[in-house]
């Protein structure tokens, strides 16, 4: 069965390297040979902030699990450059709430860094670290009940890079927030990335969303999922994600964007109708 290939990068130093690599990747499942994704090839730079958005079924999730080691791909490879091996691969955020109900706000950020076996002193001088530049140091004692749904993703953000991984996978993180808070992550999140610069691979819904964050964009088709569209995002960094929003460039690339992802949608849609 394929899988993810590690590969030790022995050039570090060369500009922006390849640090995810996909070719001709396909995905079906069982004896009915349902085809989830379709030759996925693509390269994503060390640093890069990757977003894909495509119509619900397309695969985005099931490339995100191949991604993530948590699932193999059928045919094609991936390869995965690591260029520091005492450092995690990846971290996953999914949707939703993931947060342990029974840890703390504190236990829950320290969770990964305790797995690895880290000392407590480093473990205690890290996710303070985190916790007081995304404002929680305060709420380090209360568990997820005692926490906004805004307030559980900041957690799950935090956890993710207190990990220190190379890479980070996250799954429509904010999709069940209101405007208000998922408008508020997206600027938390920018100002962390702007710090780390780590390779990020995200999914969305949302053409806003995929815009105001990435550096490039993959559109994706409806069943079965393949890459209709590779758009780079021409705004500089930092960005302001009112002021970008303000810009008519961008409601121009979110245009050009939904028309792109606007026949999937309705294919998707077609497909769910002649399905049930």
């Amino acid at each position: 069965m394929a899988a993810i290939h590690i590969v030790h990068d022995r050039a570090a130093a060369a500009p922006r390297p390849t640090q995810i690599s996909l070719s001709g990747v396909r995905k079906y499942f069982g004896t009915s040979g349902f085809v989830a994704l379709d030759g996925i090839t693509v390269e994503i730079p060390q640093g890069e902030f990757f977003v894909i958005v495509g119509p619900s079924g397309c695969g985005k999730t099931t490339l995100l699990r191949i991604l993530a080691g948590l699932d193999h791909q059928s045919e094609g490879r991936v390869d995965v450059r690591q260029v520091d091996p005492s450092r995690p691969t990846n971290s996953m955020i999914f949707q939703g709430d993931s947060l342990f109900p029974w840890m703390t706000v504190f236990d829950n950020a320290a969770y990964g860094l305790r797995m690895r076996k880290v000392a407590e002193s480093e473990v205690i001088d890290t996710v303070r670290v985190w916790l007081e530049r995304i404002g929680l140091w305060r709420f380090r004692d209360r568990y997820p009940h005692q926490l906004s749904g805004g307030m559980k993703q900041r957690v799950s953000i935090v956890r993710a890079f207190v990990n220190d991984p190379e890479i980070l996978l996250m799954d429509e993180p904010f999709s069940a927030l209101d405007e208000q808070n998922k408008l508020l992550l997206h600027e938390e999140l920018l100002r962390i990335w702007e710090a780390t610069r780590k390779t990020v691979v995200f999914i969305t819904h949302s053409v806003d969303e995929a815009v105001t964050l990435g550096d490039r964009i993959m559109v994706m088709t409806a069943n079965p999922g393949r890459a209709k569209a590779l758009i780079d995002v021409p705004f500089e960094r930092p960005r302001n994600v009112l002021e970008l929003r303000h810009k008519p460039a961008y409601g121009e690339l979110v245009y050009d964007i939904w028309e792109q992802l606007r026949e999937e949608v309705n294919r998707a849609r077609q497909l769910e109708g002649s399905a049930s």
